[in-house]
């Protein structure tokens, strides 16, 4: 049983099966053909004949016993891709949106607020992948745990504040930590962690670094471990994951489940999100189109947003049932990452 593209169906079939899928959004149960006689002018029986064979189609399926239908993957697809047209969200969903986009607030914080306002208003879950921006180092310090090991607190020039327990030799006192912090503090400062890892890798090169030559050694592969993982780690925002229960979720209690487990993973999430990079607009994810979210049937729709050179430098998007107003949230997200490309230029 294969689909075929929406302009090798009659004006008729076309006509049911956008009704069939609309009613289906709107409502969350399956369709029946009485309930589209009144919206017709064709008889039940008719109407049934269509949708029986919008269903040997593979565009209609019809769960357990019910004689209602409601629309496969592939009818979705085919619906989001023929029948809907993205449009502006309506005036309210834009002023909204754009109130999160104060220019004088930190990025992070605008993308954050920006996620929240398209999560409440999609009743969805709302994310962001943020441009990855290198720390910079504005101070660290140290603290003796225990003969051998020692606290490290980097304080970053935005006001982040990360600890590490890093070993030290066993003789090391609080004076030669002390030394160590304000070598750092003095000669590195204001440096990312990649440039001060290079400066102290020159400066022991050059038998310049006016330090102990192990301690040296320590802070710059400290330094670099640091870097590395702030490299590989994903700077994602997720919210509204509670908008995904609602009313209606203890009829499927299951599929919001293992939707709100498959959130925890945010390593997945950011790659299926990378795969929204390369697209012109808005790209959708519809239930097993994507492997993550292949369990829980849901759909995700994101979109790129640029820099003030016009490149990519993250996505928006928004994570929820299948069964979403593709017509009303497509264009949120498109106007968001719009929206988000005006704030970083």
């Amino acid at each position: 049983m294969t689909t075929q593209p929406i302009n090798e169906l009659s004006d008729r079939m076309r006509s049911i099966f956008g009704l069939v899928v609309e009613a289906y959004l709107e409502r969350g149960h399956p369709v029946g053909s009485k309930a589209l006689a009144g919206t017709i002018s064709l008889s039940p029986a008719s109407i049934r004949g269509v949708m029986q064979e919008l269903e040997e189609r593979g565009l209609l399926t019809h769960p357990h016993t019910s004689a209602g239908r409601v629309p496969t993957e592939s009818g979705l697809r085919l619906f989001v891709d023929g029948i809907m047209q993205t449009s502006l969200p309506d005036a309210r969903e834009q002023a909204a949106i754009e109130a999160q986009m104060d220019r004088d607030q930190p990025i992070e914080q605008a993308l954050a607020a920006a996620s929240s306002a398209l999560s409440g208003l999609s009743s969805c879950a709302g994310v962001v992948m943020a441009p990855k921006r290198e720390l910079r180092l504005k101070q660290l310090s140290f603290m003796a745990l225990d003969p051998g090991r020692a606290l490290a607190v980097l304080v970053g020039t935005d006001g982040s504040v990360e600890n590490r327990v890093v070993p030290v030799d066993p003789g090391t006192g609080p004076s030669a930590l002390n030394e160590v912090a304000n070598f750092v503090n003095a000669r590195l400062s204001g440096m990312t962690l990649g440039e001060a890892e290079a400066r102290l890798r020159k400066e022991i090169a050059q038998r310049k670094e006016a330090l102990d030559h192990a301690a040296a050694e320590l802070i710059a592969s400290g330094l670099a471990a640091w870097s590395e993982d702030h490299a590989r780690r994903p700077v994602l925002i997720v919210r509204g994951q509670a908008n995904l229960i609602d009313e209606r979720s203890g009829e499927d209690l299951e599929r919001v489940r293992r939707l709100l487990d498959e959130l925890e993973d945010r390593q997945e999430i950011v790659r299926l999100l990378e795969g929204a990079r390369d697209a012109p607009g808005c790209r959708i994810f519809i239930g097993s189109e994507n492997r993550m979210f292949a369990l829980s049937g849901s759909s995700v729709i994101a979109a790129p947003y640029r820099g003030s050179q016009g490149q990519v430098v993250g996505v928006v998007g928004v994570i929820g049932p299948t069964r979403l107003n593709y017509a009303r949230v497509v264009p949120m997200v498109d106007f968001t990452a719009k929206a988000l490309t005006r704030l970083m230029a």
